[in-house]
């Protein structure tokens, strides 16, 4: 198979109706928060034994199509042992893995930030596609207050994602390109849009500069919604009106899905904003999620470290994904919160 038909099915698999894709590549500082919140030890048997649990959710690949990865993950191994990512290729579900190397102040640009990580990033693509990853992801953030994300910032952030997916596709590895224009602070919903218009302008002309293949890519936006600190939450259907009006002027109709993000957002809140955009007229690519916390929130609140609470945390794991693949369909309702759905 050459490196266009390997594109083409990893794409395809990835973009399926009803289904999404779950992020589970927390760095080492972010999951030992997420373990603290729920009194666990990040240890590396603590995070195998709950990556273990995630990809053994039974009839998990009913709702996802893709795991996004930790390096280390990718190297793990199930009790049994059978690899990590062998397990999820087995649900259906194809592994993934985040290459990038975190983000660090933008040189003679206060306040801004920049991915590391381009340096090499061919050759550890080769490594972890032997380990069975067959997409990537590069994560991108945008800081807003009254001086950023500055022009230099913009761009600098659009070449680096674009020169990193260029690097993917000539691997064979489907690029996630994700440019997150954070929630933190106080800004209007309006202020958030007018930021992403210029960003996702920006990165569009950088891919375009770098030859990368649309077809063969996801975008993975934030939501456009107000700060965490504005005194007023945006309801569903003003998320969903804002975020399609600044996709459909910015984002080429070749581009098969959008993977959103939730950013902060509860779980609740996340599949509420999705479904309200699946409800508005067809769009010309596919409207999806790429959470991390907004699925994994119930089941590790259920968990707890605890072996006799295995099934209950791969229940609700279940049971988020179940209600996401619904709002992929503009069929999800508040009411299917309660047990019952």
């Amino acid at each position: 198979m050459n490196t266009q038909d390997q594109l083409q099915e990893t794409i395809e698999l990835l973009v399926q109706k009803g289904k999404g894709i779950l992020a589970a590549d927390e760095s080492d500082p972010t999951i030992a928060k997420r373990f603290d919140a729920i009194g666990v030890t990040s240890t590396e048997e603590h995070r195998r034994i709950y990556r273990s649990l995630i990809l053994e959710t039974p009839r998990l690949g009913d709702f996802i199509s893709g795991i996004i990865l930790f390096e280390e993950t990718l190297g793990q191994r199930t009790g049994d042992g059978t690899a990590l990512p062998e397990l999820a290729t087995r649900q259906g579900i194809v592994p993934g893995i985040k290459v990038d190397k975190g983000k660090g102040p933008l040189a003679l640009s206060p306040g801004d930030e920049i991915t590391q990580g381009l340096d090499g990033l061919a050759q550890r693509l080769e490594a972890y596609q032997i380990q069975g990853a067959r997409f990537a992801k590069w994560r991108n953030v945008y800081h807003i207050s009254d001086t950023t994300p500055s022009r230099l910032a913009i761009d600098a952030n659009a070449e680096m994602l674009a020169r990193y997916a260029a690097i993917c596709q000539t691997q064979g590895i489907v690029p996630i390109v994700e440019p997150e224009v954070l929630m933190d602070g106080d800004h209007t919903i309006e202020h958030c849009a007018a930021v992403s218009e210029q960003v996702l302008h920006a990165l569009f002309h950088a891919l375009h500069r770098h030859h990368v293949i649309l077809e063969h890519t996801l975008l993975k936006p934030s939501m456009i919604t107000p700060g965490k600190s504005y005194p007023q939450k945006a309801v569903p259907t003003v998320v969903a009106e804002q975020t399609v009006r600044i996709l459909r002027r910015t984002v080429p109709a070749a581009l098969p899905s959008i993977n959103f993000l939730s950013g902060g957002q509860t779980p609740e809140e996340a599949t509420a904003n999705l479904n309200a955009m699946n409800c508005l007229a067809p769009q010309p690519w596919e409207l999806s999620f790429s959470y991390g916390r907004a699925l994994q929130q119930p089941a590790l609140q259920a968990w707890r470290g605890e072996p006799g609470n295995v099934m209950a945390a791969q229940a609700a794991l279940y049971r988020r994904a179940e209600l996401n693949g619904a709002a992929r369909r503009g069929e999800y309702r508040p009411e299917m919160e309660s047990a019952g759905g």
